[in-house]
């Protein structure tokens, strides 16, 4: 693997990117194309209802969708019922739509009603290629090989013929599913999202015991690793860090370091120290953090899809064989119901896969087996 890449690993239903380098993963991103979050897309939208309270309209959009357009963002004086071209800028979240921006048009697209979808925002690989345009493309999946290289060039994009993910890579997105983070030299960063905010918290365990030295080490670890954390799972809103043990005023000393370690994050902003001494951050919403993608802890479908995803590299190594998945009901049911991702996996293996429940496995103990075990 080359010193810095992107790498891209499709699967059935989802497709995974990562920016690699130097054996340490520095942006990540997990998609289901069959659900894309819209950051990025361009509308033609409608003004249904002005909210001065709130500084800006909602809008209705293709098939009904609402968005809010703020007046700083190109809604202000615009009456009701007027049509105009809007870019998402931001996520749906928590049962509100997206937020919106006036936008201009290429000549090639309608600037009228009714509302509808213009064009599709681009994906997190061709947003990690603009952003890195020196950097290779490696694409293990012939159909994605194919889009990339249609829009980033032949030579830039890498078919590879072993999966895009290495073992490494593999465990360090593992890792971001998981609320604790191993901290070089000892102790743990703890994750805690909520609906209202998110909360870090730093472990010394068995690291630090009651030498006061050793506690300061861990949080001086502990402050860079939570800066990368929130990057890389786009944490978004009111972030609190609560370090091991100090006062307010040694917590406070430290504040420069984590303002340091966020300077990375564009979207991360250190706000202070609040009255307990937790460190008190906020960070700009733009993507879906990776914990609504995945569920926490995983949902139904994200089983579903890994062990689509594990059933799709057997099928790789061993073609022709039928397999069987054999999983709980409910992790069974999300597949059935997610676009595309069953269709997927018998293009790629050229049969598709037999589903057997097994109420006796919960999700998280999916079996992929040779389908001539099936019980007759």
């Amino acid at each position: 693997m080359a010193d810095a890449s992107i790498l891209v690993s499709a699967s059935p239903g989802e497709r995974r990117v990562a920016l690699w380098q130097d054996g340490t993963l520095q942006a990540a991103f997990i998609e289901r194309p069959a659900c894309p979050d819209g950051v990025g897309d361009i509308h033609i939208g409608r003004i249904a209802t002005r909210v001065p309270a709130l500084s800006g309209s909602f809008v209705v959009l293709e098939g009904g969708l609402s968005g809010f357009l703020p007046d700083a963002q190109g809604g202000e004086g615009l009456p009701e019922g007027t049509y105009l071209p809007l870019r998402v800028t931001r996520a749906a979240q928590g049962g509100k739509g997206p937020r919106l921006a006036g936008t201009g048009l290429p000549k090639d697209l309608p600037r009228n009603g009714p509302p509808r979808l213009l064009r599709r925002g681009p994906d997190a690989a061709l947003r990690l290629a603009a952003a890195h345009p020196t950097l290779p493309v490696m694409v293990d999946q012939p159909g994605e090989a194919a889009r990339l290289r249609a829009a980033l060039g032949h030579d830039r994009v890498q078919l590879l013929s072993h999966p895009a993910f290495d073992e490494e890579v593999e465990a360090a997105f593992e890792q971001l599913a998981s609320p604790e983070v191993p901290l070089p030299g000892g102790g743990r960063l703890l994750v805690h999202p909520t609906p209202a905010l998110t909360a870090l918290d730093v472990d010394t365990g068995a690291a630090a015991g009651r030498d006061s030295a050793a506690h300061r080490t861990v949080n001086a670890t502990a402050l860079a690793e939570a800066a990368r954390q929130i990057r890389l799972r786009h944490l978004a809103g009111p972030i609190l860090l609560d370090l091991a043990g100090g006062s307010a005023k040694s917590r406070a000393a430290l504040l420069p370091a984590l303002r340091s370690a966020a300077g990375a994050d564009p979207l991360l902003r250190v706000v202070g120290l609040t009255g307990l001494g937790l460190m008190e951050m906020v960070r700009t919403r733009v993507h879906p953090p990776l914990h609504e993608v995945l569920g926490s802890p995983p949902s139904p479908l994200t089983r579903g899809l890994s062990a689509l995803r594990q059933a799709a590299r057997e099928a790789v190594a061993c073609p022709g064989a039928p397999l069987t998945l054999r999983a709980h009901p409910r992790v069974l049911a999300a597949l059935r119901d997610w676009p595309g991702a069953l269709e997927d996996f018998s293009t790629l293996a050229a049969h598709p896969i037999f589903l057997q429940p097994d109420p006796a496995l919960a999700p998280g103990e999916e079996v992929i087996e040779d389908a001539q075990l099936r019980p007759r």
